[in-house]
């Protein structure tokens, strides 16, 4: 059976003659490319490329099938285009996954005012780590991932789009107050998911230490009970502790550090209606008092521990 993806692909070597430039139009690698067009020629049982010298060409039934492929890929937009236009935002469903500190602040306020705006809209939410939220937009499980990341992070794979919602403070949790990294060289650390722990590992090696990881758990209420306890310490974004705040652990911002949130989608641009929809929700669902608003109770002090220390500002589940 022919796969739309395939024929696209193909399309796309067609119009510019070369895997290098389809690559690049589709926002794909050039393996990806190379192994869609081996799935093609798998599906129809015939050669479509052959290679000359550094280059391709497509085989005479390489040609024919482009043409084609073009045809349907026209007809198949076209189609949507119109069924969009046809229903309009009065009815549709969008799949969001997003993990704790999000999903618990952020998403609600942009569900309820798309809910206002557009009652006919199902949202269905997802709570996931961001590398498994990406993993199922790719496969296309869901329509929107609400990630975090960090600036000097690798960029995500080619195919997803991104749109910048904000950036999250990130905060030392403890039992003092006035606290600072250079303080817990020699501390036990609570780590959590796969973006969290390289979050709290990066955050520390900028103070010069690798911190040594106890304890592990993903659950914003677990983290604190266990400072609380004395059993660790940990980071946590300001996102989380507005949504869980325990009112006998200390939180210190980190100047300098903070997550980078994005609502992601995959493919081809434009969104569907239904999805650009929850973009413009999430996007007006951040304010600039958004992730400053635990700032509120949080008042200025400095830290004499190092450089990378100073500036402070102190106050009293799944993926943070």
């Amino acid at each position: 059976m022919l796969n739309l993806v395939h024929l696209k692909v193909l399309a796309a070597v067609a119009r510019h003659g070369s895997v290098t430039e389809a690559a690049r139009d589709l926002h794909y690698s050039q393996p990806s490319v190379s192994h869609h067009l081996s799935r093609l020629e798998a599906a129809t049982g015939v050669r479509l490329v052959q290679r000359i010298g550094r280059g391709i060409r497509l085989t005479p039934e390489g040609q024919l099938l482009a043409n084609r492929a073009a045809e349907i890929l026209g007809r198949v937009d076209a189609a949507a285009n119109e069924l969009a236009a046809q229903v309009g935002l009065q009815a549709g469903r969008v799949r969001l996954a997003a993990n704790a500190s999000t999903l618990s602040t952020i998403v609600p306020k942009a569900a309820a005012s798309l809910a206002q705006a557009h009652p006919g809209l199902q949202l269905d939410l997802f709570d996931r780590h961001p590398v498994e939220a990406l993993q199922m937009l790719r496969h296309g499980e869901i329509d929107v991932a609400l990630v975090f990341r960090y600036a000097d992070a690798p960029g995500e794979d080619e195919g997803f789009r991104l749109v910048h919602i904000g950036d999250d403070p990130i905060y030392l949790i403890s039992q003092r107050p006035d606290d600072s990294l250079a303080d817990h060289r020699h501390s036990a650390w609570i780590g959590g998911c796969e973006r969290c722990q390289h979050e709290l590992t990066t955050v520390c090696r900028h103070e010069g230490f690798t911190p040594r990881i106890a304890s592990h758990s993903d659950d914003i209420v677990v983290v604190q009970a266990l400072v609380a306890a004395g059993i660790g310490v940990t980071t946590l974004p300001g996102l989380a502790l507005q949504a869980h705040r325990r009112p006998d652990v200390h939180a210190t911002e980190l100047t300098g550090f903070h997550r980078q949130i994005y609502a992601a989608t995959y493919g081809d641009p434009p969104d569907p209606p239904a999805a650009a929809a929850v973009l413009a929700a999430l996007t007006q669902a951040t304010t600039p008092t958004t992730f400053t608003a635990i700032a509120t109770t949080i008042t200025s002090t400095s830290s004499t521990a190092s450089p990378a220390t100073k500036s402070r500002r102190t106050t009293r589940q799944h993926g943070r």
